[in-house]
């Protein structure tokens, strides 16, 4: 078949390389530009560079347009598929070619449309997540589902490791998907709407730590907010520290939410929960933290004595 690409950042990277490397011909890529966006500067190899290694036209676009829905026109695709396209597409472009559009998601649809799906998963305690190819229609990520499959998650599994171990879905996914649509199959999975879920990206508020959380929630926030993402953050003394790594206490501590209470192992526990008064929930034991300056040092060190809260606000 012919193929129009439209990706960005690795994820589109990934989907490019698989269709290279298929059977279909891909007549030309669409991705967008450059951006400095925290979280798109990260897994951000460039779809454009490996069309270009290929000898496949690009088009850079925001968003689509006019001219974009003409030149498509013009190299009449068979199919279009995406991934990691960031703007709304409309029905005049996803419905051009015979076979549709073939949309590639990083989550196990219905649930975690839209964006960052990873790392809202793991911060939710989600069991598995993985990558779903699916037909677009008028509602974002809602599409029926062609090819679906999951990973299991770790209980110390970071989002880094589940990029890593999805990313490596994309190509046989989309190959798969594409087998069967050139096949002559048009009856997929429709997704149930009543178990959807839909989340926007993340944002420096998203990473605050809120001391009234359980303390499970906040081991998963951190480990959700890996490396070579944004760490999560909270105030000390006024000064703002970045939690690089936690565990869940093993006592319990009762008192007031963000109380620096204990030094429990090689972590100083962090009195957590919104019933924390009553001394029945776990604490936070942070053991690597981040300070201001960028120095990274382990939380009994920074941590010198007991005592004081950390706050989300200076």
């Amino acid at each position: 078949m012919r193929v129009v690409m439209f990706g960005y950042q690795t994820w589109g990277h990934r989907t490019l390389q698989a269709l290279l490397d298929s059977e279909h011909d891909v007549v030309t890529v669409v991705t967008h530009p450059k951006s400095e966006h925290a979280y798109e500067k990260i897994w951000s190899d460039s779809v454009a560079d490996l069309a270009e290694k290929h000898g496949v036209p690009v088009i850079i676009r925001n968003r689509p347009d006019d001219e974009l829905l003409d030149q498509l026109r013009e190299v009449a695709p068979d199919i279009i598929v995406a991934n990691n396209w960031r703007t709304w597409m409309p029905p005049e472009i996803y419905n051009l070619p015979v076979h549709g559009t073939l949309n590639i998601h990083d989550s196990l649809l219905p649930a975690y449309a839209g964006f960052s799906p990873l790392i809202w998963a793991l911060i939710n305690g989600e069991p598995e997540v993985g990558v779903t190819a699916h037909m677009m229609d008028e509602e974002l990520d809602a599409g029926d589902i062609v090819v679906q499959r999951a990973v299991p998650v770790g209980p110390t599994d970071t989002t880094t490791d589940l990029f890593h171990r999805t990313v490596d879905l994309i190509a046989p996914v989309t190959v798969e998907a594409l087998g069967l649509i050139a096949s002559g199959q048009t009856e997929f999975t429709p997704q149930d709407r009543s178990k959807a879920s839909f989340f926007h990206k993340r944002a420096e508020e998203d990473i605050r730590i809120d001391w009234n959380w359980p303390a499970e929630d906040l081991e998963r926030l951190v480990r959700a907010q890996s490396a070579p993402y944004p760490a999560a953050f909270t105030y000390h003394r006024g000064q703002r520290i970045e939690v690089v790594s936690a565990v869940v206490s093993e006592g319990r501590y009762g008192g007031t939410p963000g109380r620096v209470f204990y030094r429990e192992g090689d972590g100083v526990v962090i009195v957590a929960a919104p019933h924390a008064r009553t001394g029945r929930n776990h604490g936070l034991a942070i053991t690597r933290v981040r300070t201001e300056d960028g120095r990274e040092l382990p939380a009994t060190e920074h941590f010198t004595s007991m005592g004081g809260y950390l706050t989300g606000r200076p």
